[in-house]
């Protein structure tokens, strides 16, 4: 069994690092500007992508490479952390129209503000199953995620 990727695998990673660096060139400009909720639901699910990305690297390499794999459960863990307070930011931005800011518990309920707007809340909730399943409240809530091995 090969302990790393194939050489000709296609490698998609830099072309979406260039494109959000792109994206944040265009469409970001220099001075105060309030994020939309639209941006924001773009950008949780990019989270979320390399959430799941991280995942998979981190369940494969942590079998083969503990000290490698614990890495990648630590920034997997924080991608998770980052992609939850994108969530709650989410929620805190303005209803576009009525500038009505909703409540957070009302994502629990599963369906807080119509579509489109709860697939960001219905992305979270299943990203969160998998959080659950794969870590600790401890490590959810910990300063440092990562375990060190000597």
């Amino acid at each position: 069994m090969s302990r790393t990727a194939s050489p000709t695998a296609q490698d998609f990673v830099p072309f979406a690092t260039a494109a959000l660096d792109f994206h944040r060139a265009l469409n970001v400009p220099g001075g105060p500007l309030v994020t939309t909720r639209a941006e924001l639901d773009a950008l949780h699910a990019h989270l979320v992508s390399l959430h799941g990305l991280l995942d998979a690297h981190a369940a494969r390499t942590g079998r083969l490479v503990p000290i490698e794999g614990d890495q990648l459960s630590a920034v997997r863990t924080r991608i998770w952390q980052a992609a939850d307070h994108v969530h709650a930011a989410y929620h805190a931005a303005p209803r576009p129209g009525s500038g009505e800011v909703p409540d957070r518990e009302a994502c629990q309920a599963g369906l807080p503000e119509g579509a489109p707007e709860l697939t960001i809340c219905q992305r979270h909730q299943r990203t969160a199953r998998l959080v659950r399943r794969r870590t600790t409240p401890a490590d959810l809530h910990a300063p440092f995620t990562g375990l060190v091995r000597h």
